[in-house]
């Protein structure tokens, strides 16, 4: 492994101190024990999830090359003049002081992706599409928060040609600090819904926040954004504000990076990007709408790259969503079908998900659906919205939660399959209804934990393979 950064570079970057003479290098950074690699700089972070100093015992067994931490007496008394510790005030401001040295020292060029959906998988889409044109570094998973930003910053590696960072919020004013953390030259907004509405209050402060992420542009640089999303002209005030140039993306004759000739099949999409006067075919192995306009919006930003639009789109048919965002996977023997959606949900995402089970061959669709969440006046309204969408797409339904109860109760008795408090009480009715020829989709927010259903399905289908 190559080093990251040295021990006296890390100490610079974070106003700290070793016990002791500091180590040679560091090939990585982590803030869990659970993966934690040998080499690695563990972050001793003090959060809701705990507090980070109770593990260093473990990181160092582990084979960490350091340990940064802001307390000791924690720590067995052995321990606590280990020259590997690194002695900072606070490990949290440390961490984003590591990525504000992680970004000064890039010369590379650094994409930043936010939106209401769809941003994880435009950032792996980024992230494939972008390594077929050099060393690109992305963030891990969905690590787009408060930590997670700096936490891809500081494991960026100097040598690296692309970084693309993804960048979340659920209430105002989160986007703007981890925009200035990120200094993107380039700006992806991927969607403007109703996600997180609740702590919003409107979709035009969504826009307005997502808009935030344009303000950390330099002067020059390029904001792209959904021709047809709400308060679009919001957007490209936004981007005019920060001297930046603006790409938007759709269907319409209006947008310059455009989606033509659409074909949606259950083994994917075939489109025609047009982009700068030239037109690339598209070739989606991930079935959906939704997919094609996500990729749409990153070949938009290999663009603004100067990128190889050709060379980016062929790379981009070897993309496959991820567990939890619409992967496909066997169940029953192989007979029947999961469609895993169940990471995370909104309105628009739900009704994305519905699409693509329309789509796929089966002899009973079946729509497995929990809680969304965040929405706060606006939640009864947004579930029971989903009600033709429902019933244009699947032949059966099953909901967990008090908000789908609302949207279950609303549906013509011969498509309700069952419903419970919650997904693990749900899980085994879905289970036990499972019959060859279906294709089962599980969706839900994060918080209403539909995991337990696709768990349950992948448990029966290990048994049924056994």
């Amino acid at each position: 492994m190559s080093v990251l950064w040295t021990g006296e570079a890390l100490a610079r970057a974070v106003d700290g101190r070793f016990g002791g003479p500091p180590p040679a290098g560091i090939t990585g950074i982590s803030i869990d024990t659970r993966t934690l690699a040998p080499g690695d700089l563990f972050v001793a972070l003090v959060g809701d999830s705990g507090d980070g100093h109770l593990h260093v015992e473990a990181a160092l067994a582990a084979g960490a090359a350091a340990a940064l931490v802001h307390r000791t007496d924690t720590l067995p008394e052995a321990l606590r003049d280990d020259t590997r510790l690194l002695h900072v005030a606070d490990t949290f401001a440390a961490l984003n002081a590591l990525g504000r040295a992680g970004r000064a020292r890039f010369q590379g060029r650094v994409v930043a992706v936010t939106g209401s959906v769809g941003k994880t998988t435009t950032k792996e889409m980024l992230r494939i599409a972008l390594s077929a044109l050099g060393p690109t570094h992305a963030s891990h998973a969905s690590y787009n928060n408060h930590w997670g930003v700096p936490l891809t910053l500081a494991r960026l590696p100097e040598n690296a040609a692309f970084c693309v960072s993804e960048i979340g919020m659920n209430h105002p004013g989160e986007i703007a600090p981890l925009a200035a953390l990120a200094r993107p030259d380039v700006a992806v907004i991927t969607t403007i819904a109703s996600s997180h509405i609740g702590h919003m209050g409107s979709l035009e402060a969504i826009a307005l926040e997502k808009g935030s992420l344009f303000g950390a542009l330099s002067p020059g640089g390029i904001a792209i954004f959904p021709a047809e999303a709400p308060h679009a002209d919001l957007l490209a005030d936004i981007a005019v504000a920060a001297q930046a140039r603006s790409i938007r993306f759709g269907t319409g004759v209006d947008a310059e990076a455009r989606l033509t000739d659409l074909a949606l099949a259950s083994d994917g999409s075939t489109a025609t990007i047009v982009l700068g006067g030239a037109a690339t075919p598209l070739r989606l192995a991930s079935p959906g709408r939704h997919m094609a306009m996500n990729a749409l919006a990153c070949l938009a930003a290999v663009a603004a790259l100067g990128g190889d639009i050709a060379v980016a789109a062929k790379a981009l048919s070897g993309f496959v969503a991820g567990d939890g965002r619409g992967a496909l996977r066997p169940l029953a023997g192989g007979t029947a079908a999961l469609l895993d959606e169940s990471y995370n949900a909104s309105g628009a995402s739900v009704r994305a998900a519905l699409s693509v089970l329309a789509l796929l061959p089966a002899q009973r669709r079946v729509a497995v659906l929990g809680d969304m969440l965040e929405l706060g006046t606006f939640a009864r309204a947004e579930h029971e919205s989903l009600n033709q969408s429902v019933r244009e797409s699947a032949d059966i339904v099953y909901c967990s939660g008090d908000m789908m109860k609302f949207l279950y109760d609303s549906l013509p008795e011969t498509m309700r399959g069952g419903y419970s408090a919650d997904a693990r009480s749900l899980a085994p009715q879905v289970v036990s209804a499972l019959r060859p020829g279906d294709v089962v989709l599980v969706k839900g927010s994060y918080g209403s934990r539909m995991r337990d259903v696709v768990s349950a399905l992948i448990a029966h289908q290990a048994a049924a393979a056994a």
